[in-house]
């Protein structure tokens, strides 16, 4: 987060792509990516869903985990699926 901030304040440019799995986190850490995203696009990219919505935490936490699994230098971000924003 710290190197971010540094970035930001420098107006540099920050890199950021999706990944769902180990190896293309691997290969997106590899080439210097700052940020890895793991998002709730999973459901339609991997799933083969027509939306995000059935889309569940214990999901993201699984392709999360791969991800970060595979990832040494960059950030890695996990969405919340839609649903989480709309409980309690």
């Amino acid at each position: 987060v710290k190197t971010l901030l540094a970035m930001k304040r420098r107006s540099e440019r920050i890199s950021m792509l999706t990944a769902y799995d180990y190896p293309t986190a691997k290969l997106l850490d590899e080439s210097n990516i700052d940020c890895i995203l793991v998002g709730d696009s999973l459901g339609m990219v991997v799933q083969g869903r027509t939306t995000t919505v059935p889309v569940t935490v214990d999901e993201m936490i699984y392709h999360g985990e791969m991800v970060s699994r595979a990832t040494k230098r960059a950030m890695v971000i996990v969405d919340l699926p839609f649903p989480v924003g709309q409980l309690g």
